[in-house]
């Protein structure tokens, strides 16, 4: 069997991993690791048995498929590069700085024929994989992605760092287009936002209200989903997805607490769940690593030539409404009016302290 050659450019906190899974990948030779950082690139080459550059033209030649997981302003120019050479790419979320360059790798792609993967890697998380499978229309879903601060991917903010995950989630599960954007965030650090919230109306009237914030004490990755068939809600980290549907004696004939007599609404708390709505919990395989599914996916689609499930326009769409959030994050007036403070940047000052600092108790104890 041949082995496919492969490379990884940027090899720093995320694409070490990138180019751990694929060394260990059967059907995969790691011809070289990229990085700007020279002694990162060489101390991950050593590590992994292969050879390491300091810049990625010398890899044009070398290889049959690249993972591009530089930072994001880096993402067009080397991923270009590969795909003018007729090189599939793998470059990480979000696809682009903007949605021009994102249009133009897609050309570039097409051009060549060669398949063009965004790392939206929740689509491979397996209590997504799951849900994807039934069929529900949702009609209103919240979305919540909280982390603590990493510092890391400070050239982008909270909505291209984290709640883009949610945008190409909600976009594969609902579809488009969105019909209205409203959002309010702040700057917590300076320069980009760290926290956000938004509200998503789609021409199909499903409702969506989605908030990333990169300044919590605890992570928490969640999906809820609310539809005619039932109720189903993803805890992306425990990977558990649950499971809710009207029993066959609601759907056929309703149910009118109103009607009840006082016996039966003093039973019907224990009835609820069983009797009127069944519930399946669900446990997926957390022996499952997405990253590796993710890759495995992508050298599947090289060798066979098929689209992948993240395709460079399921990056872009997710881009372009990460985009309408963000200008809607910019024009907000946070006090009502256009001669007060607006956007991220310009967050209202306090009007006094929730609780008396650490500082001032002690000045007064003393």
């Amino acid at each position: 069997m041949t082995r496919l050659r492969m490379a990884v450019i940027g090899v720093g906190h995320l694409g070490q991993h990138h180019a751990r899974i694929l060394a260990d990948l059967p059907e995969v030779e790691l011809v070289g690791v990229a990085d700007a950082n020279p002694d990162q690139a060489q101390l991950i080459a050593d590590r992994l048995g292969t050879t390491a550059f300091d810049d990625f033209e010398p890899l044009l030649e070398r290889v049959d498929a690249v993972s591009v997981v530089t930072p994001t302003i880096y993402h067009h120019h080397v991923a270009a590069a590969f795909l003018k050479q007729g090189v599939p790419v793998l470059v990480e979320k979000p696809v682009c700085r903007t949605v021009a360059e994102a249009d133009n790798l897609i050309n570039l792609a097409e051009r060549a024929g060669v398949p063009f993967q965004v790392g939206h890697i929740e689509r491979f998380n397996p209590a997504f994989e799951d849900l994807a499978r039934r069929p529900i229309v949702p009609k209103f879903v919240e979305a919540e992605r909280h982390g603590p601060f990493t510092g890391r991917s400070t050239d982008i903010g909270a909505v291209l760092d984290l709640m883009i995950h949610d945008l190409d989630l909600l976009l594969s599960l609902i579809g488009g287009p969105v019909r209205n954007v409203s959002a309010v965030g702040a700057s917590v650090f300076g320069g980009h936002e760290d926290m956000v919230n938004a509200r998503l109306e789609f021409e199909n009237g499903c409702v969506a209200h989605v908030t990333a914030s990169r300044i919590s004490q605890r992570p928490k990755r969640r999906l809820r989903v609310w539809a005619p068939e039932g109720y189903a809600g993803i805890d992306f980290v425990s990977r558990k997805l649950t499971l809710v549907q009207a029993g066959e004696e609601l759907r056929r004939h309703g149910l009118r607490v109103d009607k009840m007599d006082a016996a039966a609404k003093a039973r019907l708390k224990d009835e609820v769940f069983g009797r009127y709505l069944q519930v399946l919990h669900l446990d997926e395989d957390r022996k499952c690593d997405q990253l590796t599914s993710e890759l495995r996916h992508f050298v599947d689609c090289v060798k066979t030539g098929r689209r992948p499930r993240v395709s460079g326009e399921d990056g872009r769409d997710a881009l372009e409404l990460a985009e309408r959030i963000l200008a809607a994050v910019r024009c907000h007036q946070w006090n009502g009016t256009t001669d007060g403070p607006v956007g991220a940047g310009a967050f209202p000052r306090p009007s006094g302290w929730l609780f008396q600092p650490p500082q001032e108790r002690r000045n007064e104890a003393a």
